[in-house]
């Protein structure tokens, strides 16, 4: 079977194809349009210097006072506690939003992002910690690895 070429089908084809190509040309915008951001992940106002001290010694004083809450002696163990827990207040103002900061100050509420802060500061400020040396028992000495 052989197809024949049909000259009115092509052209028709080609000038309808010009026709779509001209209208979709001129319907274009010359004016530069503003790309949204879909994701737009901003932290909202910054958290002033005075309000994020506040946080740290607050943040701190909650710290230690969670720490020594079952303690036996608790003064030795406040001094034990309040630089571990003044680093990570420190280590989690970085990072503090205006919306955790009133949380926190204001209506005396963690949120779940500050909680997962704090795990990570804790993380980072306890890392580096000498841990104690284990008892000798039964005149065994255990060996330490560093």
């Amino acid at each position: 079977m052989k197809k024949s070429f049909k000259p009115n089908s092509f052209i028709f084809s080609l000038l309808v194809s010009f026709v779509l190509s001209i209208t979709l040309t001129a319907c274009s915008d010359d004016e530069p349009k503003i790309d949204h951001n879909s994701f737009d992940h901003t932290h909202g106002a910054e958290v002033s210097d005075l309000e994020k001290h506040k946080f740290e010694h607050k943040f701190a004083e909650q710290c230690v006072a969670r720490e020594i809450k079952n303690s036996v002696n608790k003064d030795i163990d406040k001094k034990r506690f309040e630089k571990p827990c003044l680093c990570i207040a420190t280590r989690i103002m970085k990072n503090l939003t205006a919306v955790e900061a009133k949380k926190f100050l204001v209506e005396q509420k963690n949120t779940q992002s500050l909680k997962m802060s704090f795990d990570e500061a804790a993380y980072f400020c306890l890392k580096d910690k000498t841990k104690q040396k284990a008892p000798a028992l039964f005149g065994k000495k255990n060996k330490v690895s560093q």
